[in-house]
């Protein structure tokens, strides 16, 4: 088994987007074009938002191979800081914003979602995802927030990392998943 994680493309949005559901720009649409051409897998499951679904839709589509959408691989919601520009953020928040990229378990967002309740449906997302594919290819795709989390327990890191792993849009993650 192999699993791939893959950021979804650019929506042309510069804030923590969280659980709003944007769509990709047209830019957004060529980097993942671009980041799957000449990869092959046998089976792809996606995030219900549609920066990550509407592409999942058109690979599995185009490459004849089964898609599963599972909305457990979402964004984190980011509360009252979800759509906020990140300028606006550090200017008016920026010690809070500081503390959160340094310790996102004990100190998220105000009303975000909690840091176990997004680890917790991550964690069951991918363990299905092995447990259904356990000699196949498969492609996630999903956030920039759930890769740095998955990343972060599969390579046995502490979640002040996270803001220190590079996920550049449309990048792809090769991932052992034994947890």
């Amino acid at each position: 088994m192999s699993i791939d994680l893959l950021r979804h493309g650019d929506t042309g949005q510069r804030s923590y987007r969280g659980q709003l559901d944007d769509p990709l720009s047209e830019l957004g649409w060529q980097q993942l074009r671009a980041a799957v051409r000449e990869r092959t897998w046998d089976r792809i499951v996606s995030s219900s938002l549609s920066r990550c679904a509407a592409f999942a839709g058109e690979l599995a589509a185009e490459r004849g191979v089964p898609l599963r959408i599972d909305a457990r691989l979402a964004e984190y919601h980011f509360g009252a800081w979800q759509g906020v520009p990140i300028e606006t953020l550090a200017e008016r928040d920026g010690d809070a914003l500081g503390r959160f990229w340094a310790d996102p378990v004990a100190c998220p967002p105000p009303e975000a979602e909690t840091f176990d309740t997004f680890r917790a449906r991550l964690v069951a997302a991918l363990d299905e995802v092995a447990a259904e594919a356990t000699d196949a290819r498969v492609l996630v795709v999903t956030h920039g927030g759930a890769i740095r989390l998955l990343r972060c327990i599969a390579e046995g890191r502490g979640f002040g990392d996270m803001a220190g792993i590079d996920v550049p849009h449309a990048s792809l993650h090769p991932l052992t998943w034994g947890c």
